[in-house]
């Protein structure tokens, strides 16, 4: 079975992604995490988290987000995996890291195609909101897993905008409902 594209993001009720108040739930507990003991969560949501990270393969991120972390200082975002960065321009100084991190200028069909392989079939992990939109129009995006956070944030960057007019049809095939989260895993219907 090839592997699966999957965006598992942390949201607002109102759809946002982008502040650190939305991950309070890795911290939240005191069961920690078997694949990333730094995390203690709820035992449900640590179950969760382990079971989606402990599939994943690679990770593609797009360059804002790539800007943002300031590079995960060379560790990428899931130390050990190999990362993929949609970008138009490569940057100039990068942070050496095992694996190297590739930079993807083809666009995101691209990035996708050289994830899953290097991924070995295991699972391809989309971070930013910008990836998990190209993806959906690309019809590229096999789940979106969303952990909703109770709070309204009423600005930010939105997961879901910039589609266009075409209706992304879901299934809902897990629901972990825990302390300060909602962990909703949605197929996408193509």
């Amino acid at each position: 079975m090839p592997s699966l594209v999957k965006a598992p993001h942390s949201m607002s009720l109102d759809g946002f992604i982008d502040s650190p108040r939305l991950h309070d739930w890795l911290r939240a507990g005191d069961t920690p995490s078997r694949v990333n003991p730094v995390f203690t969560m709820a035992a449900d949501s640590a179950r969760f988290f382990d079971d989606g990270v402990s599939g994943t393969g690679a990770v593609i991120a797009g360059r804002r987000t790539y800007d943002l972390s300031e590079a995960w200082g060379g560790q990428g975002p899931m130390p050990g995996l190999p990362l993929f960065v949609v970008t138009h321009h490569v940057p100039g100084s990068v942070p050496s890291g095992e694996p190297p991190y590739t930079f993807v200028t083809t666009g995101i069909e691209g990035a996708v195609e050289q994830a899953r392989s290097a991924a070995a079939g295991k699972d391809v992990v989309l971070m930013g909101a910008s990836m998990v939109q190209q993806c959906l129009r690309a019809g590229l995006l096999d789940e979106l897993i969303v952990s909703v956070v109770p709070v309204v944030l009423g600005q930010g960057v939105r997961l879901l905008d910039h589609l266009g007019p075409a209706a992304v049809d879901l299934d809902l095939t897990r629901v972990v409902d825990a302390p300060g989260v909602t962990h909703l895993t949605y197929r996408i219907i193509k």
